[in-house]
Formats: C-alpha cells, sequence, structure tokens
C-alpha cells in the first residue's frame, strides 16, 4: 500500500444533503479525498434518518459518509454563511445538490466563490440542471428517472412502470459529477490552474445511459416499450423460472453462445437451424426460442440449471439478495464488501471502493462521523480562535 492515495491533499467542502451530492463527495473520499460535509444543526442530513435506523442513525448513513468529517453551520444566517466562504477559500472543491439559486441566495453563488479562490471547482448536481425551463422544479431521482427515460422501460408490457427499488437518478448523477469533478481537476492542475462550474443533472446522467432508446426513433421512428426481464433486440436474454419457483437469468445472446446454450439443453434442432446463427434471425423468433428454454428449466431445479449452463461457457446466474451477497464466496474473494464499526459500535458491512487501482487504491479509512464531530477542528484550522468558536456556538450559528 503506497504512503498516499491519488487525491490525498484534495480538500473538499461537502453542502448537499441525502444522495447525489453526497455520494459524490463519497466517491472522492474512498481515494484520499478530505472531505468536509457541512450539515445544519439539530437533526443534520436527513439521510441520517432514513431506512433502518441503529438507535437513531440510519446504516445507509454510515456507508454514505464514511471517510467524511462533519461540521455543524446555519447557512441560513450570514454569520454561517460566511463561515462557509472562509472554508470555501481553503478548498479545492465545492459540492452542492439545492436547487438552482440557493447557494446565490445565501451569498455563495459562483461569482463570489470565484473571486475568493480562483482555484475552486464547483460541483452543482439537480434534478434538471442549472438552466432551462424546468431548472427550478423540485428534482428527486424517480421523476428524473422518468424524464430520462429509464422508467418508461423499467416493467412489464401493460402495467405501471416500476423502480429499480435503489435511488438510480441520485447515485448515476453523484458518479458523473465525481467525473467532472476529476476531469476539471486535471484541467484545473495540468493547464490553466483555475477552477470552473460542473452542471450535473439526475435526468441527464440518467439519459446517458439510455443506449440505443433515442437514435432508434431518431432514424426508425421507434418507440422503445417495456419488455420486462427481457433485453428486446438481443436475443436470447431473459429470467426463466425454474422448477423450484426461482428464475435463472441467462444470456445466450453470442452467435457462439448461443450455439453451446442450445447443445447445452438438448436442442441441436436450433443450434443448427441456420435461420437463428446471427442474433437478428434470433430476434425474429425470440418466442420460439425462449420457449424451448423455459420448458427446459421449468422441470429443474436452479442449482442443476445453473451448473449445466455455466459448464457449456453460458452467462449465467440467480438473482442475488442481501443474504446471497453477504455469503457469496467471490465477493469474499474479491473483498468486494468491508465492514466498518460505526460510532455506535454497530459492525456495518457495506461495498467496498471501486474500481480497483493497482498503484493507488481506494480505501475505507475512517467511519462515519457523529453530528458535528469535527466542527470545532474544522474551524480551529480555518484560522477562527477557540473564543470565536465559542460563541458562534452559544449562538446557535454552530453545533
Amino acid at each position: 500500500m503506497p504512503a498516499h492515495q491519488i487525491l490525498s491533499g484534495i480538500r473538499v467542502l461537502e453542502l448537499g444533503q441525502l444522495i447525489a451530492g453526497p455520494f459524490a463527495a463519497k466517491t472522492l473520499a474512498d481515494f484520499g479525498a478530505r472531505v468536509v460535509k457541512v450539515e445544519p444543526p439539530g437533526q443534520g442530513d436527513p439521510l441520517r434518518k432514513w431506512r433502518m435506523l441503529d438507535g437513531d442513525t440510519s446504516v445507509w448513513w454510515e456507508s454514505q459518509s464514511r471517510n467524511k468529517e462533519s461540521v455543524c453551520i446555519d447557512l441560513r444566517g450570514p454569520e454561517g454563511q460566511a463561515l462557509v466562504r472562509t472554508l470555501a477559500a481553503q478548498a479545492d472543491v465545492l459540492i452542492e445538490n439545492f436547487r438552482p439559486g440557493t447557494l446565490e441566495k445565501w451569498g455563495l453563488g459562483w461569482d463570489v466563490l470565484h473571486a475568493l479562490n480562483p482555484r475552486l471547482i464547483l460541483l452543482r448536481v439537480s434534478g434538471y440542471g442549472q438552466s432551462g425551463p424546468k431548472a427550478q422544479e423540485p428534482g428527486f431521482a424517480a421523476i428524473a428517472e422518468a424524464m430520462g427515460g429509464l422508467r418508461y422501460l423499467n416493467g412489464e408490457p401493460g402495467r405501471a412502470p416500476v423502480r429499480a427499488g435503489l435511488s438510480l437518478g441520485d447515485t448515476i448523477a453523484g458518479l458523473h459529477g465525481a467525473l467532472g469533478v476529476m476531469l476539471a481537476l486535471y484541467e484545473r492542475d495540468a493547464r490553466g490552474g483555475i477552477g470552473q462550474v460542473i452542471d450535473t443533472s439526475l435526468f441527464e446522467s440518467i439519459f446517458n445511459l439510455t443506449e440505443s432508446l433515442l437514435p432508434e426513433y431518431s432514424v426508425f421512428g421507434a418507440v422503445r416499450q417495456p419488455a420486462g426481464a427481457s433485453l428486446p433486440g438481443i436475443a436470447p436474454s431473459n429470467a426463466y423460472l425454474c422448477g423450484d419457483g426461482q428464475y435463472a437469468l441467462i444470456a445466450g445472446n453470442g452467435d457462439a453462445i448461443f450455439q453451446r446454450l442450445m447443445r447445452a439443453i438438448g436442442r441441436d434442432d436450433l443450434a443448427d437451424d441456420p435461420a437463428l446463427a446471427h442474433n437478428d434471425g434470433r430476434v425474429a423468433q425470440i418466442d420460439r426460442i425462449d420457449g424451448a428454454i423455459s420448458a427446459w428449466t421449468a422441470v429443474r431445479d436452479i442449482d442443476t440449471v445453473l451448473d449445466i449452463v455455466r459448464s457449456a461457457q453460458v452467462p449465467c446466474g440467480r438473482n442475488y439478495t442481501a443474504r446471497d451477497i453477504a455469503e457469496d464466496a467471490h465477493y469474499r474473494a474479491r473483498e468486494a464488501i468491508v465492514t466498518v464499526r460505526s460510532a455506535r459500535g454497530a459492525e456495518v458491512a457495506m461495498p467496498n471502493v471501486v474500481p480497483l487501482l493497482s498503484a493507488t487504491p481506494g480505501k475505507v479509512r475512517e467511519r462515519a462521523p457523529t453530528l458535528g464531530e469535527h466542527t470545532d477542528a474544522a474551524l480551529a484550522e480555518a484560522g477562527l480562535a477557540p473564543e470565536r468558536i465559542a460563541e458562534l456556538r452559544r449562538r446557535g450559528v454552530i453545533a
């Protein structure tokens, strides 16, 4: 392990709440950036109370806020805003995910921040971006995923669209935001020495992942429809019900792979059919192919199905639950799960750092902070005297 991580020395000031901005900050923190998270006094980031709690703190918080420091500042008043300007003057990156215009209302707009610290990079994450007719609308992931094109596709034909069960719009926007920060850091440090604004929206982050959705419409006028577990236009790839009630995911959609799959299930007639030799021919007869696979899986339990299909070198797998993930040998071999002791003493398992870098890998260095745990230290480092910090605390500016 090297003495440093790739982002060691980079200072990030996080003003965001909940998911998108904080996820971007977590990604940077995992690779060595020092992240100082500003939270409102009282309850702090609402994520502290989301989903299942250990005592009074969400275990989701423990994963999302690892490697961070917590500073409590009331941003609604001028003194708190002045403190943030002091911290921003020493930062490399500031991350926020409020509705556009909020920073400006607080006296923390780009013109102010850039004049204060020309090297500062500002990541702004919002539902619809900083401009356009929808910019001022509240934008949560569920709505952004719909606007980005994901929700319409994610469901069964003829039924209401379903969500993925995760806030994909937020986390994917967070990843795009972290990528933007890295690009801006490279530009600043390798070339110009000047920071810039990164405008990342939830809906565009989802839209960026929609593959051929819009190209197919623009050329053919085709509006892709929801298709359940199958993958339209690529065959065969589906979830097939096994005899024990579990679903096996089988992707036999390469030409040679398809032939191996058909021989493995005893359907040499399909493997040798010249009409099915290539994907376009298989798409035209997908019901015939899916019917053959389904008939075969229906009379076998999932372990038998997966053993046979894997032996034929065909991609396949089961639907993993949290229990499956926790007990899986491959997860363990890859060290994909890390366990962190929370401030309350709970052993919290969570995803380890990705991607894996050979020379300067990321690392979970610290547990998630308690509310305001680093307020005094961060402000003292910024130059405030102990008496001033104590006065600000008495007046409720910090906590």
